[in-house]
Formats: C-alpha cells, sequence, structure tokens
C-alpha cells in the first residue's frame, strides 16, 4: 500500500511518491527525467527531453481558453541527497522511505527532495486532470538546479511561448517571491607537499552536531560553519603548538549548504600530547558558549591516530592562514527589502587531496558587482598563498518588476481563497527564474511554494495541507488567467 495514499490532494501525493520511489540527486537525473517523460506518454501529450535530462510537456488549452495567453508551469527534478550517519540506503541507486502523519511527510533518515519535486507532482497533476480550466500549458521540469542550475542553462528556450512563468519552487506558504540573489562557484586549490613525521603524535579532530542548511535560506541565521571552524581550530592550535602539522581535512558534500561537520588529522610536536588535548577541551567550551543560541550541539573531540605524513609546516601555515582569513556567511544586507540579504559565501566542500587542499566557495549576490568583489577576495587570498581560484556556474540574478500583471493577480486570488495580504519578498537563494528571464524577454515571473521545513537537510519535511492550500491557489490562478 502506498504510504501516502490517504493524503490530499491525492493526485499530486499519488505522483509525489512515485517521483521519491526512484533516484534523483543531483547529476543523477536520466531516471526521473525518463519517468516523467513516460508520464507524458501515459497521458498523450506532447514533449521534449534534451541531452541534459531537462523536460518540457505542452498541453493545449481547455475548451473555452483557447485564446488565452500560454502560461509556463517550472520546478526541478533534483534533490540534495543528505542521510544520516547510520543510514546504510545508496541514495544513488535507491528511492525514499516516505514517512507521513498526516501533517507532515518526510524521509526516513534521509532528506525529502520536496524541494523540489513537490512541484513536479503538482504540475504532473495539472496535466492529469482534464476536467479542470486552464490557458495553454507549458511545464518546464528542469535538471541539476541545486549544484549550479545547470538544467536552466542548457534548455532551449525558443520553442516557449508563454511569456508568464509560475515557478513552484518557494518554500513559505502565502510569500511570493520577486526577486532572487545571482551567484557562481569558485573552485580553490591550496597546494601543499606531504612529508614524513619526525617523531610527531597523530591526532583525529572532529567537528560535529552544527545544524547547517541551506546556504541561501538559512545563512543569515548565525549557524556554524564546520570548514570555517575548524580551519579556526587549526589555526589556533599552530600558534599555541608551533609546529604542528596538517595531514588532512574534508568536510562537506554541496557547495550551497552550511558544512555541519569537519574531520582533520594533524600532528603535534611530541611531548604536547596532554596540552594538546585539554587545548581542545577548551576550545570545545568555546565554540558551546559562542554557538549557545543558534547551535548548541556543536561538539569538538580529538583522539590520537596513526599517522605516516603530513604537509611541511611551511605548507601547513599557507593553509591555516587562508582558511582562517577567507570570508563565510553573511557580508552586506539589502536596504531595500529589511532582512534580507544582499551579499553572503559559504565555503560549503572542502578535502584533501595529493596535490593539496580544494575547496570550493558559493558566491551569492542580488548586486552584481559585489558578487565580482567577493570573488575577487577571495582570489587574492588564495593566489597570495601560491594556489589558484577558478569561477563557475554563474548564474545572473532576477531583478524586482515594479509592474507586474502576473503577480497582480495572484495576490488577488490567495486573499480571496486565504483571506490574506500575500507578501511580497525578494531571496537570497538562486531561483532559475532569473536565467529564464534573461533568456526570456519580456518574462512575467513570480516564485511560490509549499511550506517545506529544514530542505536539503535529513530534517527537511513537507506540510501536507499547506500543499493542498497551495495547489488550490495555482488551479485557481490557471482559471482565472482569461
Amino acid at each position: 500500500m502506498a504510504i501516502l495514499s490517504g493524503l490530499e490532494p491525492k493526485a499530486v501525493f499519488e505522483y509525489f511518491e512515485k517521483l521519491c520511489s526512484v533516484p534523483h540527486g543531483s547529476g543523477n537525473t536520466r531516471q526521473i527525467s525518463g519517468l516523467c517523460a513516460g508520464f507524458a506518454r501515459e497521458l498523450g501529450l506532447r514533449y521534449r527531453q534534451d541531452e541534459a535530462n531537462d523536460l518540457v510537456i505542452w498541453k493545449d488549452a481547455s475548451p473555452g481558453y483557447e485564446n488565452a495567453a500560454p502560461v509556463i508551469l517550472q520546478g526541478h527534478m533534483d534533490m540534495v541527497c543528505a542521510k544520516t550517519e547510520d543510514c546504510s540506503k545508496d541514495m544513488a541507486k535507491e528511492g525514499l522511505d516516505l514517512c507521513t502523519d498526516g501533517e507532515w511527510v518526510w524521509a526516513d533518515k534521509t532528506s525529502l527532495g520536496g524541494d523540489n519535486c513537490i512541484a513536479v507532482a503538482m504540475i504532473l497533476a495539472i496535466l492529469a486532470d482534464d476536467s479542470l480550466p486552464h490557458p495553454p500549458l507549458e511545464a518546464v521540469f528542469t535538471v541539476d538546479e541545486e549544484t549550479g542550475m545547470d538544467g536552466a542553462f542548457a534548455l532551449d528556450c525558443s520553442d516557449l511561448k508563454g511569456r508568464q512563468l509560475l515557478n513552484l519552487d518557494s518554500e513559505e506558504e502565502g510569500v511570493f517571491t520577486v526577486s532572487c540573489a545571482g551567484g557562481m562557484r569558485v573552485d580553490c586549490l591550496l597546494p601543499g607537499r606531504q612529508a614524513s613525521l619526525t617523531g610527531e603524535t597523530g591526532y583525529a579532530l572532529s567537528l560535529s552536531g552544527l545544524q547547517g542548511g541551506h546556504s541561501g535560506a538559512d545563512i543569515h541565521k548565525g549557524r556554524g560553519s564546520a570548514n570555517q571552524l575548524m580551519g579556526r581550530v587549526l589555526f589556533s592550535a599552530m600558534e599555541k603548538f608551533p609546529g604542528l602539522r596538517l595531514a588532512d581535512i574534508r568536510g562537506g558534500r554541496f557547495d550551497n549548504v552550511i558544512c555541519s561537520q569537519n574531520d582533520a588529522l594533524a600532528a603535534v610536536p611530541a611531548g604536547k600530547e596532554a596540552e594538546f588535548e585539554a587545548f581542545i577541551r577548551e576550545f570545545d567550551g568555546i565554540l558551546k558558549n559562542e554557538y549557545a543560541g543558534c547551535d548548541g550541539g556543536v561538539t569538538l573531540t580529538c583522539e590520537t591516530a596513526p599517522l605516516d605524513a603530513a604537509l611541511t609546516p611551511e605548507d601547513t601555515s599557507a593553509v591555516l592562514h587562508v582558511l582562517l582569513a577567507l570570508p563565510q556567511g553573511v557580508q552586506a544586507m539589502n536596504v531595500d527589502f529589511p532582512g534580507l540579504v544582499q551579499t553572503s559565501l559559504n565555503l560549503g566542500v572542502m578535502k584533501m587531496e595529493a596535490g593539496g587542499l580544494h575547496f570550493t566557495v558559493s558566491i551569492r549576490s542580488c548586486i552584481a558587482s559585489q558578487k565580482e568583489m567577493m570573488l575577487q577576495r577571495v582570489r587574492a587570498l588564495v593566489t597570495h598563498a601560491g594556489g589558484s581560484a577558478v569561477s563557475r556556474n554563474a548564474y545572473p540574478g532576477w531583478q524586482y518588476a515594479r509592474q507586474s500583471a502576473m503577480r497582480d493577480r495572484l495576490l488577488s486570488v490567495w486573499k480571496e481563497l486565504s483571506g490574506r495580504e500575500g507578501r511580497i519578498e525578494a531571496t537570497h537563494g538562486g531561483l532559475e527564474c532569473g536565467l529564464f528571464v534573461e533568456k526570456m524577454p519580456g518574462l512575467d515571473a513570480v516564485s511560490l511554494g509549499p511550506e517545506l521545513r529544514d530542505v536539503h537537510s535529513v530534517r527537511e519535511k513537507l506540510s501536507v495541507p499547506s500543499t493542498e492550500r497551495v495547489y488550490r491557489l495555482v488551479l485557481e490562478f490557471l482559471k482565472r488567467s482569461r
């Protein structure tokens, strides 16, 4: 029996459960794209699937709407794959184990991928229901949004006729997003030479217990980055114990996720073991005090570990100087939208390899010049230490449109259905709307969605009643689109 069979809207959750039955992490979207293409074939709808696994499905207008302007319904198929330490699931090959209490839907020991498969499920339910009144529909399902919007970059929009785009990739009911930050990734390398140890004692350090979160939606909450904090711990240790050598440091799996755990290996001068262990215990207390209000579970530990080699003292110093000085988190707030982060960056992934330390920084800003300034800052730090910093996956911001007939209609429908005024917001997160607006001149776009909590984490959950309300909103919006 299907886990979500008793939930409403029935068709939406049926499609959602089918989508969750196949793996669909970023970069692993062939199966879910094929599944959605199969739905289009079953429904007898025209579709186009490209080499990137993007999918476009067309549905003609319902009777009486033949002359209405087309509407584009859009969401992305990929998800961030996160799982608990004790989870044995291979998320590259297996679907999710869904759970529900009737109010919320979540996945057992993994992220849910409600960001953004709930959008795909809603759109498929609309395409499948021939009783709904609607204008011509163009359903656009993209891939790899979470790792740089690669699908939206690759998508050929030349055969899309709609100039109204309803993006269903927002996570707070009643909030209508009308602007977003642009961003880029910066891949950095700090060279490092491994050399044999000369009697030092090896230690394994672990910094864990942090909440992490989305580097766009949660960056303003003051949560700690395990990558940044481990760099700070080791720099402080190097100052206190001259001769400390770094052997390994790694943390994070995704550029756009605030790292929640970092593990490192370091060699400490012989005879300093007791002092070093006391230092780590003291620093654990420092971090618990600093993050008591937002990351109270932070834990720093160490234990002896066998080590044969580590970076030279000179390369250790160079790496740790950069990690200490590298900016992390909010850099500027927006004055037009109070409370909105304007510019930030996130040290999402780092790992030591044969050539040295590789790490990736995600930069976001709704001001293009500040985005470039942060790139300059990262590059200046890294190259000054003899490393390299190469940017990729730059994507444009989405500028606020002061006049929007589509937005006005959505707000009117929302107020009528809910009895409340809708909230217009900009987001510091990246949305594909920016790319579509750039590709399709004259495009009017709004982003909305049902209530989702703790996306990109194992705590992610989707509100069932919110999904039903937002689905009704979309249906009513389409009904009035003529």
